[in-house]
């Protein structure tokens, strides 16, 4: 079995690249509050809403540590806006899965 990854448009081609800049901004504001990526990631979608709750997935408990702190992140409006932008919607490259995995969606 390999990496979904391999197969989901989002990390093909171009797509890559476009996407890559956004994960870079997550990627600069998490080492500027001396976080990881995956926490900045949830802590931007924790103060979203009551109605968006995000689901991480991991292995490790070390991992489920990092994911729980996430909630201990407290972003700057400044820092709000940089990963508004950067994830938009109209910003994400490419389809959300493969034409193969879309025929299993909504069924």
């Amino acid at each position: 079995m390999g990496d979904f990854r391999r197969g989901d448009p989002r990390y093909q081609g171009a797509n890559f690249d476009n996407n890559m800049k956004a994960a870079a901004i997550v990627r600069d504001i998490a080492t500027s509050i001396n976080a990881k990526p995956g926490q900045v990631a949830l802590a931007w979608l924790l103060v979203k809403g009551d109605n968006i709750v995000p689901i991480p997935g991991t292995k490790r408990v070390k991992y489920l540590e990092e994911n729980l702190a996430a909630a201990d992140i407290k972003l700057i409006a400044a820092q709000m806006k940089q990963l508004d932008e950067a994830l938009a919607p109209s910003k994400i490259s490419g389809p959300r899965y493969n034409p193969t995995t879309m025929k299993t969606i909504d069924r």
